[in-house]
C-alpha cells in the first residue's frame, strides 16, 4: 500500500486529498495527485488533478492529468485533457490529447524548446 512506503521508496506519491486545502508550492521528482485544492506552484514528473481538484498557480511536469481545474499557466510535455476538465491561463506543451472535453479556456503554445 502506497500510504505505508518506507523511507528507502523514491517513487511514492505526493497525494492532496479531497477536502484539504494547501497553501504553498509542492516540488518532487515524481508524482502529485490533487483531488482537494492547492493555492501554490507545482512542479513534478507527472501531476494528476482529479475530479474534485483545484490548482491555483503555475504548474510544471513531464506529464499531466487534468480531470479537474486549473487557473494558472502550465508548462508540459505531454498533456491529456479529460471530459470535465477546466483550465484558464496558457497551456505550453509538445503533445496534447483532449477527450471530449468543452472547459478549456486557456490559450495552446506548442512548445519549441529542445526535449530535457
Amino acid at each position: 500500500m502506497l500510504a505505508f512506503t518506507d523511507s528507502d521508496e523514491k517513487k511514492s506519491p505526493t497525494i492532496v486529498g479531497a477536502g484539504c486545502k494547501l497553501t504553498g508550492n509542492i516540488e518532487t521528482d515524481h508524482t502529485v495527485q490533487i483531488h482537494g485544492t492547492v493555492h501554490g506552484n507545482v512542479v513534478a514528473e507527472t501531476i494528476i488533478i482529479g475530479r474534485g481538484g483545484q490548482v491555483v498557480g503555475d504548474i510544471q511536469a513531464h506529464t499531466l492529468f487534468l480531470h479537474g481545474n486549473l487557473e494558472g499557466d502550465a508548462t508540459i510535455d505531454t498533456v491529456n485533457v479529460f471530459t470535465n476538465a477546466k483550465m484558464t491561463g496558457t497551456l505550453f506543451y509538445r503533445t496534447l490529447n483532449i477527450t471530449s472535453n468543452n472547459g478549456l479556456e486557456c490559450k495552446l503554445a506548442k512548445r519549441k524548446d529542445k526535449n530535457k
